[in-house]
């Protein structure tokens, strides 16, 4: 019996192969258009309308702008390290890190000062902090010395020279339906 054939395998050899064209044989359109505008350019090459294009050199960068595979400014840099740069730079340091403490206020001072005073402003090395109660105003000014040393650790030497602390605002009498033009509030009718 005979053995099965591949199915890739046929019996006329024409479709293994396929006939190549003779050396002779060429697009005679291709070859036409091909000669014509190699007669163009010849063409105007003679008529010097024709001028290679010539490279450019880029021009030679001296100094400290040569790059090399030591890291320089021109590198990418971390955005740490940038941000470090440019408030440093525009003398920013000393209120970012201000506006830092004051972000972690209850860590520093812990959770149950800071539930009672609050850090209000930072002026002239001097930390204006406001009090809930007059009682706290007080704590607080008795403590101010050990503030201004934690501060100081966490800021840097000499950031914090003093702490100005103040009580609770109080209320205003100048004001409502029942007030009297030049009396003392509520102690004039005392007497």
């Amino acid at each position: 019996m005979p053995e099965p054939r591949n199915s890739s395998e046929s019996d006329d050899e024409s479709a293994v192969a396929p006939e190549l064209p003779e050396e002779d044989e060429h697009d005679k359109q291709g070859l036409d258009l091909a000669k014509s505008l190699a007669g163009r350019l010849k063409q105007q090459a003679a008529n010097g309308g024709f001028k290679p294009v010539k490279r450019r050199r880029r021009p030679r960068i001296e100094g400290a702008q040569i790059s090399s595979a030591r890291p320089d400014d021109r590198d990418p840099q971390k955005l740490t390290n940038t941000l470090g740069r440019l408030m440093r730079d525009q003398g920013w340091e000393v209120d970012v890190a201000v506006h830092g403490v004051m972000a972690r206020w209850p860590t520093i001072v812990g959770p149950e000062t800071a539930q009672h005073c609050t850090p209000e402003s930072y002026e002239n090395n001097i930390l204006t902090v406001r009090t809930s109660s007059t009682a706290w105003a007080t704590q607080l000014k008795l403590l101010a010395p050990d503030l201004v040393r934690r501060l100081n650790a966490e800021l840097g030497e000499g950031t914090v020279t003093a702490v100005n602390v103040q009580g609770p605002h109080a209320p205003s009498w100048r004001r409502g339906p029942r007030t009297v033009r030049g009396g003392r509030g509520p102690r004039d009718t005392y007497g």
